[in-house]
């Protein structure tokens, strides 16, 4: 294996994520479609995916075990104190192996972390 190349998380509601990412967090819209919505951030350095369930999802918790870490050039710090002034539920700054970092929990229970690299 060389390196993941795309990620794609299954939602329970496609345009309240949708929202979640865009309005929220300010990830851009590479492309959409009625089963999905594709998003980069930081000018297309990452790009992932939310699409409509591919099975039943019903009693099953989504984001348990999940998370995606999003390196930023902006001091997170600052980015937390924007994300709460956005009304977001976040963690607290803490020190990994990789640098500073923070996450927010998506609807769904996915964990984004937000990492200043080391």
């Amino acid at each position: 294996m060389i390196q993941l190349t795309f990620a794609s998380l299954q939602v329970t509601n496609l345009e309240a994520s949708k929202s979640f990412y865009t309005q929220k967090l300010g990830f851009e819209i590479d492309n959409a479609n009625p089963q999905a919505c594709v998003f980069t951030y930081n000018q297309g350095q990452a790009s992932f995916a939310i699409r409509t369930p591919l099975e039943p999802l019903d009693g099953k918790e989504l984001g348990i075990g999940v998370a995606l870490w999003f390196a930023v050039n902006q001091n997170v710090d600052e980015l937390k104190e924007q994300y709460v002034a956005e009304g977001l539920t976040t963690g607290p700054i803490i020190e990994t192996p990789f640098g500073r970092a923070f996450h927010v929990i998506d609807p769904d229970g996915y964990k984004l972390t937000f990492l200043n690299s080391k």
